[in-house]
């Protein structure tokens, strides 16, 4: 599975709806703690927006792993140690949990439903990050 850093152009997204359509919320996880979150199901594409905060920035840490519903880790989508947001983009579909290991730091996750259209609105990022 390739993952990559993205940054949005202009999608909007819509809130919590059933059943679940293009561009809407599927799930949605925060805390201040390590830990391994509910399984969802999602189809390809998929987007992760993720927002990170903490009282003490400069001893803050996280790293949230993709699991599939095997226990299998499907790899890192998230790794820093300073606060800060972002979205990644995810062409895989399928059952998984995210496993967060997280050192003084707030954290949220969304997964978002995406077609395919909405996925071509994301540019991968040139920042030097590594995928």
């Amino acid at each position: 599975m390739q993952l990559r850093f993205l940054i949005p152009a202009g999608l909007a997204v819509c809130a919590l709806a059933s059943p679940i359509q293009a561009g809407e919320l599927v799930r949605q996880f925060s805390g201040d703690r390590s830990t391994q979150t509910a399984e969802f199901e999602v189809a390809a594409p998929w987007l992760l927006d993720w927002r990170v905060n903490s009282d003490f920035p400069s001893s803050m840490g996280i790293s949230v792993t993709l699991v599939n519903a095997n226990g299998a880790y499907e790899g890192l989508v998230l790794k820093t140690k300073a606060p800060g947001n972002g979205v990644r983009l995810i062409q895989q579909g399928g059952r998984y949990s995210f496993k967060v290991d997280a050192t003084v730091a707030n954290w949220s996750l969304k997964v978002e439903q995406l077609t395919r259209e909405e996925a071509e609105l994301y540019t991968p990022k040139t920042s030097g990050l590594p995928d």
